[in-house]
């Protein structure tokens, strides 16, 4: 099987189109946010021990699409997203939280097939949601009004992108009940690229070859976790991604938004995410 990106197409960049645009808007309306630093932690050579297969073991634990709803969560570095996936409903929803000590933003896109909505929640600066001209409801986005090239829709069951990674995995042990460990080639191919599109990637050189990795599967047999440290590249530090997966079966469902939840979205919404 080859794996495709998931959560690096268009959802992943609005999100952080949306996130730079409403971060500066507090920013000028009077609240900073505070500094951020690295999360990166060092990692040790991974320890063998004996497995029949353990890197096809890993991969068949990745989400293909059959597994019930879940949770997601995912660092890279200072960087989090969370949500919700249904694979049955080619359903997904992403949400970022953005908190300072006097502004915090939360930011939610729901796709649902080929339908998308979003909405903005801003505490912390007296008037933000007016001066933007932005709703507190939800809001119904038409992909003829968006820039991107890219239609919006339902981008798969690996958002994290651990199966991309997963595939160039190298010297996979087995340790334990359900914990894996190796090194990933994140220079193995462009879906890698363009799974961390964000890092230079190229400037790390020879280091980028050959990162550590842990992954852990569940009882359940599905991936519950893939961590990493990206390595440094001249003035960035190295940085921590860790992906997770949980609430197999139990993660809520989403639904479509209706009624006075929703309406549609005003052009500010659209200006917001650069379309």
């Amino acid at each position: 099987m080859t794996y495709r990106t998931g959560a690096a197409g268009p959802l992943r960049r609005i999100v952080t189109t949306a996130t730079a645009v409403l971060t500066v808007t507090a920013l000028l309306a009077g609240c900073g946010t505070g500094d951020r630093s690295s999360d990166a932690t060092g990692s040790s050579a991974p320890t063998p021990s004996p497995s029949a297969d353990p890197k096809a073991e890993l991969l068949a634990a990745v989400p293909d699409g059959q597994e019930p709803r879940f949770r997601y969560t995912e660092q890279n570095g200072p960087d989090k997203l969370s949500g919700v996936v249904d694979p049955a409903a080619k359903a997904q929803e992403l949400t970022v939280t953005e908190t300072d000590p006097d502004f915090a933003m939360v930011l939610n896109l729901r796709v649902i097939d080929d339908r998308t909505w979003m909405r903005v929640k801003l505490t912390g600066v007296d008037g933000l949601h007016e001066m933007m001209k932005l709703p507190k409801r939800w809001m119904t986005l038409d992909p003829a009004k968006m820039k991107d090239s890219e239609p919006l829709a339902y981008e798969g069951s690996d958002p994290g992108n651990t199966g991309v990674f997963l595939e160039h995995a190298s010297a996979v042990r087995k340790k334990g009940t359900g914990t894996y460990t190796g090194f990933l080639d994140l220079t193995g191919g462009p879906e890698v690229t363009e799974a961390l599109k964000s890092l230079d990637l190229v400037a790390s050189g020879a280091a980028a070859k050959k990162v550590p990795f842990t992954a852990v599967v569940g009882a359940d047999g599905n991936l519950a976790s893939l961590s990493m440290t990206v390595p440094a590249a001249g003035k960035r530090k190295a940085r921590k991604v860790v992906v997770r997966y949980f609430d197999f079966g139990s993660a809520p469902k989403l639904t479509a938004p209706a009624g006075d939840q929703v309406q549609a979205a005003p052009a500010s919404a659209y200006e917001l995410l650069g379309g």
